[in-house]
């Protein structure tokens, strides 16, 4: 057996043929992919609508989550604004608009009147607008109008 004395000098040389061979690779987690915004998500938006605890008189809830891209963390703290076509108004009046924060598990909830069809399909506006992410719209739909939830879930990347 033979004892190899190593030197600085050899361990860098042996360190960069190691990486230009792609043996060394840093470490990545595998990834969360950031969530796009979807067609027709931002009509009626309403920058800076105010955080409120219920929109209108209740009855349905808006609930989902929100997590950063990459490692897919929660993120608390963040600002999250609704609105719809409701039993209450259009998605188009003030007072069918409302924002409400994550709480620490990064989830949202928000009370609000029946969603009920537009344009012959019912649906929700959400937006993340905080500021400390890039802005995504979601406009996801209901599986059936007589439905009393609907979740959405943003996956964000820094802007």
């Amino acid at each position: 057996m033979t004892n190899r004395l190593l030197s600085r000098r050899s361990v860098l040389i042996a360190s960069a043929a190691a990486a230009t061979s792609g043996l060394v690779v840093p470490a990545r987690a595998k990834g969360v992919a950031p969530t796009a915004s979807m067609r027709g998500g931002s009509n009626n938006y309403r920058p800076g609508a105010p955080i409120v605890e219920r929109i209108g008189g209740g009855g349905f809830w808006m609930t989902g989550t929100v997590r950063r891209a990459g490692d897919g963390a929660p993120l608390a703290g963040q600002r999250v604004q609704i609105w719809a076509h409701t039993t209450e108004g259009h998605e188009r009046d003030a007072h069918s608009h409302g924002a409400t924060l994550t709480n620490a598990n990064g989830e949202f909830r928000l009370e609000m009147p029946q969603i009920v069809p537009a344009f012959g399909q019912a649906h929700g506006h959400l937006a993340y607008d905080s500021g400390e992410f890039k802005t995504v719209f979601l406009r996801p739909l209901m599986a059936s109008s007589s439905d009393t939830t609907l979740a959405a879930h943003f996956v964000l990347e820094p802007t």
